[in-house]
């Protein structure tokens, strides 16, 4: 569905007041209103078009299509939530961007994954948000209260997006830093070890769902910084290579925490595995220190007439007496072994 929708022009807000046509919430449920702002359009030279979409079904996003001529298999991208992030823009900025929504959820330390197709055209925007996050309409209001930024037409918005995600993006990355940094001490503690290996785990699938996000960005990121993407306005390209800096920051990050999560994970094992030898190794011991008293119970549990002290008066206290030294001279043992 339609969540907002804009007419812009290089000028405030103000100065474009009369053509200025949006709605955020109750959702447009046609697209006539964006066709008929489309037209209004074409009579303002210089302005243009930011048409912001929620989860539209087909029907919907195709009617969008026809009305801005946008390629059919962009759309068929824009409406796969498995698509790979990526830009694919022409010589003069015109294309698609897709990229992933990232939502860090803190009761549950869990990575939410969505995604925003951005198209961008000589004089529209279109968004197309997957998902329930990637909340666009802090974007949209920075957007408007600042005409310098409005003034460099439909890529402004496509910086606005990305500037909002890949902040996000940051933010994400950071809080799953501190919870692998949480986990390093937990693996480390004395405590108990055997839930580490689990959470170590989860830890690496949300790295791995940061990691799908930025990885493809990479190389857009490298020509951003240094400034190679020859259709972004002069003044924009120090915002643009901000972006850069920042993916490629979460991208280092990503793979420091996957490194260290992997180290994580041996140590994790080496420690679980060395608290069950110390655990078998203390079985053992007291097996041990018991088999004594065992043996000699066993022996004089047997039924025979002839035996050695079965009639003597002190034979019962001698034979405790035997099973006692021989427990505490075996304790001993273990105890300076270290085993117990």
């Amino acid at each position: 569905m339609i969540r907002g929708m804009g007419l812009y022009g290089p000028g405030s807000i103000e100065e474009f007041d009369h053509m200025h046509d949006k709605s955020t919430l109750p959702p447009v449920s046609s697209t006539s209103a964006v066709a008929k702002l489309r037209e209004r359009c074409a009579a303002h030279p210089g302005s243009f078009i930011w048409v912001g979409l929620q989860d539209p079904d087909t029907d919907e996003l195709r009617e969008i299509a026809e009305i801005f001529e946008l390629a059919p298999f962009q759309v068929e991208d824009a409406l796969n939530p498995a698509q790979r992030a990526k830009f694919d823009f022409d010589d003069s900025g015109h294309g698609l961007a897709v990229v992933k929504i990232l939502d860090y959820v803190e009761h549950s330390s869990d990575v939410h994954t969505g995604q925003i197709s951005i198209f961008i055209g000589s004089n529209f925007a279109i968004t197309v948000r997957l998902g329930a996050g990637g909340d666009l309409g802090g974007a949209r209001k920075d957007f408007e209260a600042d005409p310098s930024l409005r003034s460099n037409g439909p890529i402004a918005v496509l910086y606005s997006v990305l500037d909002r995600v890949v902040d996000n993006y940051v933010t994400v990355a950071d809080e799953v830093s501190i919870d692998v940094e949480e986990l390093e001490t937990a693996v480390f503690d004395t405590g108990s070890h055997h839930d580490n290996a689990d959470r170590i785990y989860r830890l690496k699938r949300e790295n791995v769902e940061i990691r799908r996000a930025v990885g493809p960005l990479v190389n857009v990121a490298h020509d951003l910084v240094e400034l190679r993407i020859d259709w972004l306005p002069a003044l924009m390209r120090p915002n643009f290579r901000d972006i850069g800096e920042h993916v490629l920051r979460v991208h280092d990050e990503v793979e420091g925490t996957d490194t260290l999560l992997l180290t994580m994970l041996t140590a994790a094992t080496s420690l679980q595995d060395l608290q069950q030898n110390k655990d078998m190794r203390k079985i053992s011991s007291w097996v041990a220190i018991a088999a004594g008293p065992t043996m000699i119970a066993a022996i004089y549990g047997m039924n025979f007439d002839n035996m050695p002290e079965l009639n003597s008066p002190y034979g019962y206290p001698t034979v405790l007496g035997v099973m006692a030294i021989t427990c505490v001279t075996l304790y001993r043992a273990f105890r300076r072994s270290g085993w117990l």
